[in-house]
């Protein structure tokens, strides 16, 4: 199974992820996340992963969402809304973004990448 990587090349998780899936010879493809977001079709299967969470497919800690104020606007956007923001700026995402056919992820936590990997 091949999984598309979406990440930043300065963030430090990024890079260990991608370590780990290079040492578990995981198929991947790395894409840039800031030049080329996640669709709306890939965050819509990623909200699903994400048990339907949608702050969990934001970096909150990211200048972006805090220039934006979305911590005191995510609440009040509908998920469509939401949605759009994500998918037309990739520094709103949380990274790593890694998402297959039938498993994806924000972040890294290598005990669920090796349960689900």
């Amino acid at each position: 199974m091949s999984y598309k990587f979406y990440e930043y090349k300065n963030c430090s998780t990024c890079r260990k992820a991608q370590k780990y899936l290079e040492k578990k010879n995981i198929d991947f493809k790395p894409i840039a996340i800031r030049e080329t977001p996640p669709t709306k079709a890939e965050l819509k299967k990623m909200l699903k992963y994400m048990d339907g969470d949608i702050k969990k497919l934001f970096n909150t800690s990211g200048q972006d969402y805090r220039a934006m104020s979305l911590k005191d606007k995510l609440p009040k956007l509908t998920e469509a809304q939401a949605l759009e923001l994500l998918s037309q700026n990739g520094n709103l995402v949380k990274r790593p973004f890694l998402i297959g056919s039938h498993w994806g992820t924000v972040g890294f936590k290598e005990d669920a990448w090796k349960k689900n990997l």
